[in-house]
């Protein structure tokens, strides 16, 4: 995507007309804005310090197709779609951060998604590793994020887009089931730490291994922990269906179509029609040349 770097002085001006309802101006104002593409995070800072909450959420619609436009040309489907990433965890996380660049308003100040693992997974090395030559296991792990409430269910916006924006997300410290499960996922990986995902139907879960055992773990639920064992156990009241996904492991394919299906479900419950075709065209995709 071809993008023009902004002036500051002109990129100002622009904004100080953003309260001007003229047609001609507003659609003017719309299209020499999106030549400067969907974030302006970095620059609002300096050149609208007193910008308030209403023009920047006027700015953030505005700046909305640029960003379409950018995950329309830079959204890669790999030969094979989502069978393609494998255990490729660089080309999921590239596509997790396309979806986080989308999601993202273009107005609010945030460090970009990777920036934001690198610097978590470094907290945790620094607040578990209190022996020396004492490796990091993935229930230290869970217990750092989840137990110690370093990240949080949104139970009160479950169906919240943002959920899929895991950069907003660590900022924030809230997100859904799936959403706190990839972030334990992609810590655990930069922590060479195992931490499988688990695709139960209805409720995203990850897979851990204490001493040799699979434990299940409920990220959702503040970490919870349950042995696999018990969970599966012909006692327990679960059908086949959900039995057969606790005793197996979602590869990054699978959880990339589950993420991108949870956002179409999300903008279609806003109504948000167009944002929704856009997913469902690169889902479809991905799922076409998975199976075809």
């Amino acid at each position: 995507m071809n993008l023009l770097h902004p002036d500051p002085k002109e990129l100002s001006a622009l904004l100080r007309l953003l309260d001007d309802e003229t047609p001609e101006v507003r659609s003017g104002i719309s299209g020499r804005l999106a030549e400067f593409g969907g974030d302006l995070s970095e620059m609002l800072p300096d050149v609208a310090p007193g910008l308030d909450d209403s023009g920047k959420s006027l700015l953030a619609e505005i700046l909305r197709p640029a960003r379409r436009q950018a995950l329309r040309e830079e959204w890669l489907t790999p030969s094979f779609g989502s069978a393609a990433l494998g255990d490729d965890w660089d080309l999921f996380e590239s596509h997790l951060r396309l979806l986080s660049d989308f999601l993202h308003d273009g107005v609010s100040l945030r460090q970009p998604l990777s920036d934001a693992l690198d610097l978590l997974a470094e907290e945790v090395r620094e607040g578990v590793e209190g022996v020396e030559g004492v490796e990091i296991t993935a229930n230290d792990l869970r217990i750092f994020l989840f137990e110690k409430g370093k990240l949080r269910p949104n139970r009160a916006n479950y169906y919240d887009t943002r959920n899929s924006d895991l950069a907003w997300c660590l900022s924030e410290g809230v997100s859904s089931p799936i959403g706190l499960g990839v972030i334990y996922m992609l810590v655990g990986q930069r922590l060479e730490i195992e931490v499988e995902g688990i695709s139960f139907p209805g409720h995203f879960l990850c897979r851990i291994f204490e001493g040799g055992y699979p434990l299940i773990v409920d990220c959702f639920d503040g970490g919870r922990i349950h042995s696999q064992e018990v969970l599966t156990a012909p006692s327990n009241d679960l059908s086949r269906e959900q039995r057969q996904a606790l005793k197996g492991s979602a590869d990054l394919g699978t959880i990339l179509l589950r993420i991108l299906n949870n956002m179409i479900d999300a903008f279609q419950r806003l109504e948000q029609v167009e944002d929704a075709m856009l997913l469902t065209q690169m889902r479809d995709s991905m799922e076409q040349k998975r199976t075809g």
